[in-house]
């Protein structure tokens, strides 16, 4: 396995400049930022390390040598936008940027796209599904035609009044990946496995691994901490915000020894990227940069690195 970062946790830094970072501190790869250039429609998002509209098999070789000249990969590409949004011009954007950016990652030779389902928060499940297949089927047909795998990460995006009460984001748990995966039985469709999303969910993050070992394309290494005391207070009805906050590994609630003795009983050998949303490292770029230094620290005991 390598492990890496997501570029989001760094927008201050150019391409060149978070490579240099990666390979200074000891990162074997990097999840890079892809969203169109403009402004962050919230935290985390809007980052652009590459810029993918009108990319060319020039800028892929000039990036490529950038990597190279590191000696860091590229774990994948990442742009999470709602594809599934009710307002269909704005969701139609999305869906032309996903196909950019899984075009780009053909050029790049990266194996994967990182991204969202999306969901129309209004809706129930069963609403948003015709919709899921409408878009999903000719999407992961694209990657299918440009060799890209599609890794969906299984965040329900429900944490603030806009997203409420469904979240957007439908594949946040694993009833939902299985209709998924049964209705577009692609092999180039899977996972983007985040186990804090289990955590606040309160459910198992170790036991999808091993039934969902075929989809596991790439991993986030993001802890969670449920504060049990204000989670009595609110109860779970309550925006999830009210009792869990995102940490770095090994501040939160995940085992990580049990997490990385499950995924490598899976046969998994693919990149484990650090995202980092731990608000208390936010304050500055020197200490963002430090939240990167601890958590390869951490996350080292469990694995062997380029072997």
């Amino acid at each position: 396995m390598k492990l890496g970062f997501v570029s989001a946790i760094l927008p201050d830094l150019t391409l060149e400049e978070v490579v240099a970072f990666a390979a200074e501190t000891g990162y074997g790869c990097v999840e890079v930022m892809c969203w169109p250039q403009g402004k962050a429609e919230r935290r985390y998002a809007g980052v652009t390390h590459i810029d993918v509209t009108g990319f060319t098999a020039d800028d892929a070789a000039q990036i490529n040598d950038l990597f190279a000249q590191y000696n860091v990969a590229i774990s994948g590409l990442g742009y999470y936008p709602n594809p599934l949004t009710p307002d269909e011009t704005e969701a139609q954007v999305y869906v032309e940027h996903i196909k950019a950016v899984v075009a780009a990652a053909q050029l790049l030779g990266a194996p994967v796209v990182n991204t969202f389902i999306g969901r129309d928060w209004t809706k129930s499940l069963d609403e948003n599904w015709p919709r899921f297949l409408s878009t999903w089927q000719p999407l992961i047909a694209f990657a299918e035609d440009h060799g890209v795998k599609i890794g969906i990460e299984n965040c329900p995006m429900l944490f603030t009044r806009d997203e409420w009460p469904g979240g957007k984001n439908l594949a946040r748990s694993p009833a939902i990946w299985r209709r998924m995966f049964e209705d577009i039985p692609s092999k180039n469709f899977g996972l983007n496995y985040d186990p804090s999303h289990l955590i606040w969910q309160r459910m198992d993050y170790l036991a999808p691994m091993r039934e969902f070992k075929d989809r596991l394309f790439h991993v986030h290494a993001k802890d969670a901490r449920i504060d049990t005391h204000q989670l009595d207070q609110v109860g779970v009805l309550a925006l999830p915000n009210e009792y869990h906050t995102p940490k770095l590994p090994g501040m939160g609630d995940v085992d990580w020894g049990k997490f990385f003795s499950v995924l490598t009983d899976t046969g998994y050998n693919g990149p484990v990227t650090v995202e980092v949303e731990d608000r208390a490292y936010e304050g500055s770029l020197a200490l963002r940069q430090a939240s990167l230094v601890q958590s390869l620290a951490y996350l080292r005991q469990f694995l062997t690195i380029d072997l």
